[in-house]
């Protein structure tokens, strides 16, 4: 068993092996919390969830750090226009980052660090870089010297020759326009620490490199974060990290974006669909299912179509599930271990789209097991779905999944009872051999939303595709 990656430095699918035997360290760039998540924002966490649960099925102890950076240009700016303080902002917004994460089912991180916990770390990473000369005080901030650093901007391919950065409002006295803040000289009303360089505040690099280093260490097998995040973000992350004298990240990881009208999902060009909405609108495992089955590296363009066609795949799985625990009288278990053809998709660069059809095909011959009154066939088929849904985060038969079916319990209760009232008209109409009238009847449930499936222990109503 060997998991391959594909490794943004290196721009080709590596084989995986841990710094650790047996653990997997893993830092993922979270949330800037200026403003409440879109969709776009969680599909990175839900990437990594999924990458976190592979690593775990495959036996391994994971170490996941998703960072909330607390403090940065725009929760000041906000803090201005709203009259509010910086934190009060950003404590709203990491809680609903936290709801968006949690809705859609990913695990809690092992830590999640915010920016402004670790200035100590910051202060004593920016003395190491001064003192081997990789970085200088101007003017109370604290700028990188990127030509210090030889390996600059290999990450994402430039030349630095070719790189226009100019300088930024209040960042005064960078002997290069190119340099990056590490540390920005306070102003006034603005929220600030004490340096041996004066009061100022974080530079946004700083802090991922800092609390990488605290947390995993000097060396550790993954980073990871969007594709918008390569350059400056991941850059300047390693040139501070690896000229402070860390290794870093022995991998890095990138998801890609999701997209409306061919552009990145971003809350500036106001296209953004925020997760507090779509909740609404949508089930959450429906919004698990779709951004989190594309591969990671693929775009997604978002549209409801979309949605509703990942809705509609996802109630044949349900559908299957509830069939075969009906047939089984009783609830089926998940099996031990999941499909060889699944594993080995998953062990290829987390191939979801691959494992996903290996769910469809087991869901297909489980259905036709159901079919030929095979009941042994189509547990099996259960038990293996579920190892495999398991695995994704979405077994709609999971604990974690209660909650979703017991807001709707009362509905489904009700709802059920006037469906059945109706159903039964069309039972008494059938035995008449009112035809006419029993097709009537079944025509205005599925009117209405409702799909009707005649079985031999009488019909059975489900949601039908919005």
């Amino acid at each position: 068993m060997t998991i391959r990656l594909y490794d943004t430095s290196a721009r080709q699918i590596r084989d995986f092996t841990p710094l650790t035997p047996g653990c997997v360290s893993i830092y993922l760039c979270g949330a800037t919390v200026q403003a409440a998540p879109h969709i776009g924002h969680i599909r990175s966490g839900l990437n990594f969830d999924m990458m976190r649960r592979w690593f775990t099925y495959r036996g391994y102890d994971v170490t996941f750090i998703r960072n909330v950076t607390d403090i940065d240009d725009k929760i000041i700016t906000k803090s201005a226009e709203q009259g509010r303080p910086w934190w009060s902002i950003g404590y709203e917004n990491e809680r609903a980052f936290n709801d968006g994460y949690a809705a859609l089912g990913c695990l809690p991180p092992t830590y999640e660090p915010r920016a402004t916990g670790h200035v100590t770390e910051m202060v004593e990473m920016m003395r190491g870089l001064i003192e081997r000369g990789h970085a200088y005080e101007a003017d109370g901030n604290v700028y990188f010297d990127v030509r210090s650093f030889p390996g600059y901007l290999e990450l994402s391919n430039q030349e630095l020759d070719n790189l226009l950065q100019p300088s930024a409002e209040g960042e005064t006295g960078k002997r290069d326009p190119r340099d990056f803040a590490m540390w920005k000289a306070a102003k006034p009303g603005e929220p600030s620490w004490e340096t041996p360089w004066g009061r100022g505040r974080p530079g946004w690099h700083l802090e991922c490199s800092a609390m990488a280093h605290k947390y995993l260490g000097s060396a550790f097998d993954i980073h990871g974060g969007g594709l918008d995040l390569i350059f400056p973000h991941h850059e300047n992350e390693i040139a501070q990290a690896k000229a402070f004298g860390d290794e870093f990240a022995n991998f890095w990881v990138h998801n890609a974006w999701v997209t409306m009208s061919g552009e990145k999902m971003s809350k500036s060009l106001g296209n953004s669909v925020l997760v507090s909405e779509m909740v609404k609108q949508w089930r959450p495992i429906v919004l698990r299912y779709y951004l989190g089955t594309p591969h990671y590296r693929s775009m997604i363009e978002y549209s409801e179509e979309a949605l509703r066609e990942a809705e509609s795949a996802f109630a044949r799985i349900e559908g299957f599930c509830q069939r075969v625990i009906e047939k089984a009288g009783g609830p089926v278990e998940a099996a031990a271990e999941v499909p060889p053809a699944f594993a080995e998709a998953m062990d290829d660069d987390l191939g979801v789209p691959g494992a996903l059809a290996i769910v469809h095909t087991t869901v297909r011959q489980g259905n036709s097991a159901l079919a030929a009154d095979d009941k042994d066939a189509a547990i099996a088929r259960l038990a293996e779905v579920r190892a495999m849904l398991g695995v994704l985060g979405l077994d709609p038969l999971d604990p974690q999944w209660a909650g979703e079916s017991d807001r709707g319990e009362e509905l489904h209760g009700a709802v059920d009872t006037l469906v059945r009232l109706v159903l039964d008209q069309r039972e008494s109409a059938r035995a008449r051999k009112d035809w006419a009238t029993a097709d009537a009847i079944r025509d205005q449930l599925q009117q209405s939303g409702l799909v009707i499936e005649d079985s031999p222990t009488g019909p059975r109503w489900t949601l039908g595709p919005r």
